[in-house]
């Protein structure tokens, strides 16, 4: 199976090296040699894709309540970096499409992972509209995570040729089925739960897999040993140079 992603992601944009999810981040890992990154996509409240993790505001950005309750407007004024390091304050937290413009300017992949606040389904088919846009006559697109099926049907039914990996924290045959019914083309699982024979398994049902979040060398090189397709990591710097191939 011909697999055109990267096996190195940076988690959260820049992992554990920068304020996640920010541009910031981004170059870093770039810097670093990185060519492929993870992050996570809410909407905001005129529907407009934004990157960020939480559902409220506090704990990343200077920001207050619910992320959903605010336009994309007043989300790109907030400073997303101070919270990390006053070295990074005035850091934004980017929208979608800032994120697309940065990446398509250097090349690199990308798993963008929805995560729904409210209708699963329609979120994705909101999200799928705005990255079939964004990566319009890119080589190669994002590739659409979700823990949530409703949110992956709904991008499978309004940009199917989108590429769709459905996020799991253990691994069963009813899960796989499910990835499957989705036509999903990889299944990104919880590192702890893979193991050589679940991942030959999953390659002989033509899934690709990712594990995450793995930040110990000896752990990566064990999960690459067994096929592991994809790493994602909070220490990008740990990664093998070979990987960003």
């Amino acid at each position: 199976m011909h697999w055109p992603y990267p096996v190195g992601f940076a988690h959260r944009l820049g992992g554990a090296l920068a304020p996640e999810n920010t541009l910031a981040g981004l170059l870093l890992a770039h810097r670093l040699g990185v060519t492929a990154v993870e992050c996570d996509v809410q909407l905001s409240a005129d529907g407009v894709a934004v990157i960020a993790h939480d559902a409220e505001l506090e704990r990343t950005t200077s920001g207050n309540g619910a992320l959903a309750a605010h336009t994309a407007a007043q989300l790109l004024q907030l400073d997303a970096g101070r919270h990390h390091h006053p070295a990074f304050a005035g850091e934004a937290l980017p929208s979608l499409q800032q994120l697309a413009t940065t990446l398509r300017r250097l090349g690199m992949a990308v798993n963008l992972e929805l995560k729904p606040a409210g209708d699963a389904r329609q979120m994705g088919q909101l999200c799928a509209a705005q990255i079939r846009q964004h990566w319009q006559g890119a080589a190669l697109l994002p590739l659409v995570s979700s823990f949530s099926a409703e949110a992956l049907l709904g991008v499978r039914e309004t940009a199917p040729e989108l590429p769709l990996a459905l996020l799991v924290d253990e691994l069963n045959p009813a899960l796989v089925a499910q990835a499957q019914a989705l036509g999903c083309r990889a299944l990104h699982v919880c590192h702890r739960a893979l193991s050589a024979a679940w991942v030959a398994q999953l390659h002989g049902l033509g899934l690709a897999v990712m594990a995450w979040t793995v930040n110990q060398p000896q752990e990566m090189l064990c999960l690459r040993q067994w096929g592991v397709d994809m790493l994602c990591s909070d220490r990008p710097d740990r990664f093998d140079p070979a990987w960003a191939a």
